[in-house]
C-alpha cells in the first residue's frame, strides 16, 4: 500500500495555554480525518518535552491539499505565533517499508 508520511517534531513554549492547545489540536485532528486521502494520525511525547506527530496520507497530493485547507493554514500560523518554541517537518514517501505481525 502506498502512503505519504508527514512527521512533525516540535517543542511547545513553556507559557502556552494547555487546554486551548488541546482543544485546537482536537479540532485539527477531526478536520484532518474528514480530508480525502487521510489514513492515520498519532502523536508521541518524549520525557524531554519533544513531541513527534505522524500523519499518513494516501499520496503527496492528499497531504499537500491538507496543508492548504484554510482552517489548517490559520492554525499553522497560530502555532508559530502562540504554541511552538521550535519545530521541524519531514515529509515524503518511505522508500522501504517492513511489516511484522506475530503469528503471520
Amino acid at each position: 500500500m502506498a502512503m505519504y508520511l508527514v512527521v512533525f517534531r516540535n517543542r511547545k513554549r513553556a507559557d502556552i495555554d494547555g487546554p486551548a492547545y488541546d482543544a485546537d489540536a482536537a479540532r485539527m485532528h477531526d478536520l484532518a480525518q474528514r480530508q480525502p486521502g487521510f489514513l492515520a494520525f498519532k502523536s508521541y511525547a518524549a520525557d524531554d518535552g519533544e513531541v513527534v506527530a505522524i500523519s499518513e496520507w494516501v499520496d503527496e497530493a492528499a497531504a499537500r491539499a491538507w496543508r492548504r485547507v484554510a482552517d489548517h493554514a490559520a492554525m499553522q500560523d497560530k502555532g508559530r505565533r502562540v504554541y511552538y518554541e521550535s519545530y521541524s517537518l519531514f515529509a515524503g514517501t518511505p522508500n522501504r517499508v517492513h511489516h511484522f505481525r506475530q503469528g503471520d
